[in-house]
């Protein structure tokens, strides 16, 4: 824990700088179809929110009927409108309430958006991390084989000539054979990654470049967390929740107000037509007061008191688990560092080997299988580098995944 500390003193120094631009540019990972998806999404919200916002206006409601009877061989006909408003002027604070429950509810909503959003950015540009160090993979893998195969034809040399038991020579064939399979589950694994690439993205993975992330320190990731800013908007969504729950109960004053309309014709005879009409108009308003008396009362503003007490303790629960992540990546980044510090460590160990045989070659104490050996091992350390780099990069994106735009 000790050298963790020191460790995440050190790359304080650094930072994650994604302007918004850059965001923007890693945004183009994704296919276009995808982003249009976001972008109805992103709407849908802002609609949903307009209507939950203005969701404490009543309706005006417009009303019309006609009827025709005959009761007793009297035609009657009846024509009915009326204009109806009852609306709440005054809820006890519930009004105010609905309206900021509606904004936090927006915010909310446009936050876990912007995770999703993020999280099929880190997928996508995972997966062309991954493409590319397949790569490099297949080429370790190529050089691997060749080592293989070198062994093996010494092997088939020595059995030849007396100096070695077939067992050698079978072992030499199934490392051989081993190292041939490996390649081809590879192979099989790059086709998988192109193909779910293809699924999420417009990008060419062969000319598609690796966006370069850099080391960003604890109190930034923190501070700029897209997944705590989430879960503090759903606890601030919560408490206006809890609020308008409790209004629901309290008093509630309403304006009332009406227009009506009536008219009746009545033909008392069909035989002489003799008609009698009335028509009508006359207008109403008033004020309302109530208060509902229900047996769930208590139990409904419970329920979203909890919910919003729940909501503080999850917060507090994933600042924990994002720092306890963020401890592990950089665990995880040291341990990358080290492989390549050895990595480096041999490649040099194997180029003075190199160099040494090469001059025993030339003096005829080496064969050229000795130098094509340790050739092909050098390259498999540059290629070690390479990859344990990517691995560095793919550790970063999980903290990338749940960093904000702005900084």
């Amino acid at each position: 824990m000790r050298a963790l500390n020191v460790l995440i003193s050190l790359l304080t120094v650094y930072s994650l700088s994604f302007a918004k631009e850059d965001n923007q540019k890693l945004e183009n990972y994704l296919s276009d179809i995808k982003k249009q998806e976001f972008s109805y999404d992103y709407q849908k919200v802002e609609a949903d929110s307009s209507k939950l916002r203005d969701s404490w206006i009543a309706p005006l409601v417009i009303s019309y009927a006609y009827s025709k009877s005959n009761p007793n061989n009297n035609i009657q006909d009846t024509q009915k409108a009326a204009i109806v408003m009852d609306q709440p002027i005054f809820q006890s604070g519930g009004i105010y309430y609905g309206i900021k429950f509606a904004q936090a509810s927006r915010t909310y909503s446009n936050f876990t958006l912007d995770v999703a959003k993020r999280k099929l950015i880190k997928d996508t540009i995972a997966l062309l991390m991954q493409i590319k160090q397949t790569e490099f993979m297949k080429q370790k893998q190529d050089l691997q084989i060749k080592n293989a195969e070198i062994n093996l034809e010494q092997k088939k040399e020595e059995y030849l000539n007396g100096q070695l038991d077939s067992g050698f020579l079978d072992s030499a064939i199934i490392q051989t054979n081993e190292a041939n399979q490996a390649l081809f589950d590879i192979a099989a694994n790059e086709q998988k990654l192109i193909s779910q690439f293809k699924s999420i993205s417009d990008l060419d993975y062969q000319s598609a470049e690796i966006p370069t992330l850099r080391i960003l320190n604890e109190d930034e990731f923190l501070k700029n967390n897209i997944v705590i800013s989430q879960i503090k908007s759903q606890e601030e969504r919560d408490r206006y929740n809890k609020n308008v729950t409790i209004t629901k109960y309290l008093p509630k004053i309403s304006l009332t107000a009406g227009y009506n309309w009536d008219k009746s014709e009545n033909l008392y005879s069909s035989n002489t037509g003799t008609v009698y009409s009335s028509e009508t108009d006359y207008y109403n308003y008033g004020v309302k007061a109530s208060i509902p008396l229900d047996v769930n009362t208590f139990r409904d503003v419970e329920s979203a008191r909890v919910d919003y007490l729940k909501s503080r303790v999850v917060a507090i629960d994933k600042q924990r688990e994002l720092k306890a992540l963020f401890e592990q990546v950089m665990l995880n980044i040291k341990s990358f560092e080290n492989k390549i510090e050895l990595s480096k460590r041999n490649k040099e160990l194997y180029e003075k080997l190199l160099e040494d045989t090469q001059q025993l070659f030339h003096a005829g104490y080496k064969t050229q299988y000795d130098v094509d050996t340790l050739n092909n091992s050098v390259e498999i350390q540059k290629l070690d580098t390479k990859i344990y780099e990517i691995d560095k990069q793919l550790e970063l994106l999980s903290l990338y995944e749940k960093f904000k735009d702005e900084i």
